[in-house]
């Protein structure tokens, strides 16, 4: 299995690497951009805590796990994405995740805080699930305190239902 995975790593990268041209050196991409309120960048990771040097890749490069409205299960949406952290982290032991469970502004402070947790928990077990050490993994839950979008319409409301996988130093 880890052999089928280096090939197909190895196989685009080489495809990346063709699709360059030789004579200019590859850009850089564009500073991650931060909300002001809460310091998450449009990874879904926070700017103080995230290795640059985290895990890349299409699915790997999505750190937002979404929610529908009062509910704490992974929507099939996301299991994918799920499943490729998942992947990256029983491959690399030394790395540690922080899960940071978020709810929208509906329903209490209280209710919203472990709504949130709830979510967090959610996709610990599914990490643990698919051979994600426990040492690993750390949650916690901001409620609603730390919207991702302002706004009180469904818009803001689905965005703001997430648990954001933060890769940590």
């Amino acid at each position: 299995m880890k052999r089928i995975v280096s090939v197909a790593v190895l196989v685009a990268s080489l495809t990346l690497l063709a699709a360059c041209p030789s004579n200019k050196p590859a850009p850089t991409p564009p500073p991650a951009e931060t909300t002001a309120s809460t310091g998450v960048d449009n990874s879904g990771a926070t700017t103080e805590d995230t290795d640059a040097a985290g895990p890349s890749g299409e699915l790997l490069s999505k750190r937002i796990v979404y929610f529908d409205f009062d509910k704490s299960d992974i929507r099939a949406d996301s299991q994918s994405v799920v499943a490729a952290h998942a992947q990256y982290l029983s491959k690399n032991p030394s790395q540690k995740v922080r899960l940071e469970g978020h709810a929208d502004e509906r329903g209490s402070r209280e209710y919203n805080i472990g709504l949130g947790e709830r979510r967090a928990q959610a996709v610990r077990r599914a990490l643990l699930l698919q051979g994600v050490a426990e040492a690993q993994l750390t949650t916690v839950s901001y409620g609603e305190e730390r919207p991702a979008s302002a706004g009180s319409d469904e818009q803001a409301y689905a965005q703001n239902r997430r648990v954001e996988i933060v890769y940590l130093k």
